[in-house]
């Protein structure tokens, strides 16, 4: 009887390491998967990655057009960049962005609140609504300009997100 327990009790530490052993990232939705979808720009990687990769690609500049991915540059408070889809231009220096993971870690926002706060109106720097205050971040954030896509994607589609699951193997479903 013992040795029985002791072969549960094996088998099931096994098991629930290999459920700690998912990278803790495998079921939360980043920026650059989800502006990839939802833009239709077909760059992989960091965000801080897609300006450079946009270079010759498509088209980029520094006025916010509706379907074009803001491009954010890696800065001390996020590493790896950012990369977001304007949803819509409400004036030169105001923009409405859809994207994920920004205020919320995996969490989907649409249609927030940017502003371009650069010296040479350019959107090199931008503040960008936040979540968990109600209102505009207390930063600003290091921007390279917007990715200009072919033709906008329609943002209303289903958004897939990879999930793992305790058998191990890893399965999409439709989050949003």
């Amino acid at each position: 009887m013992l040795a029985g327990f002791r072969a549960f009790f094996a088998a099931s530490v096994l098991a629930f390491s290999a459920l700690i052993s998912v990278p803790a990232a495998a079921g939360t939705l980043q920026c650059a998967p989800f502006a990839r979808q939802v833009s239709g720009i077909e760059i992989y990687g960091n965000a801080n990655t897609w300006w450079g990769q946009a270079e010759g690609r498509y088209a980029r500049g520094h006025q916010p057009r509706v379907g074009a991915v803001l491009a954010f540059a890696s800065s001390r408070s996020m590493p790896v960049g950012h990369v977001a889809m304007v949803s819509k231009v409400v004036s030169d220096r105001e923009i409405l962005l859809t994207h994920a993971n920004w205020s919320y870690r995996g969490g989907i926002e649409r249609d927030v609140r940017a502003i371009d706060v650069s010296a040479h109106n350019d959107w090199t720097d931008v503040r960008v609504w936040y979540g968990p205050i109600g209102g505009l971040g207390t930063r600003s954030n290091p921007a390279n300009g917007f990715i200009y896509a072919d033709e906008p994607a329609t943002i209303d589609q289903p958004v897939q997100v990879a999930s793992a699951y305790a058998a191990g193997g890893a399965a999409i479903r439709s989050a949003f």
